[in-house]
């Protein structure tokens, strides 16, 4: 089981705004990390938060604004 750190939501984030990462796989790798990760205990809460939020980002009625993603990288 994969373990999710702060450090490793703070990346994906950074290529997405980067453009290093498209839309589509940070929503996979978020969905990925749901199911299948383990969120590191010192953070989980505000990890959960935010991956749970960025595995809807492809839905329409979610959306994912750069304002929103300046929000998550402050909170972590």
């Amino acid at each position: 089981m994969i373990v999710i750190k702060r450090e490793d939501v703070v990346h994906k984030l950074e290529d997405y705004l980067h453009q290093r990462l498209p839309l589509a796989e940070l929503v996979d790798w978020a969905e990925g990390a749901m199911q299948e990760g383990e969120f590191d205990e010192r953070d989980f809460e505000t990890l959960r938060d935010i991956v749970s939020r960025l595995g809807l980002a492809d839905v329409r009625n979610f959306g994912l604004t750069w304002e929103d993603c300046a929000t998550y990288l402050a909170r972590l």
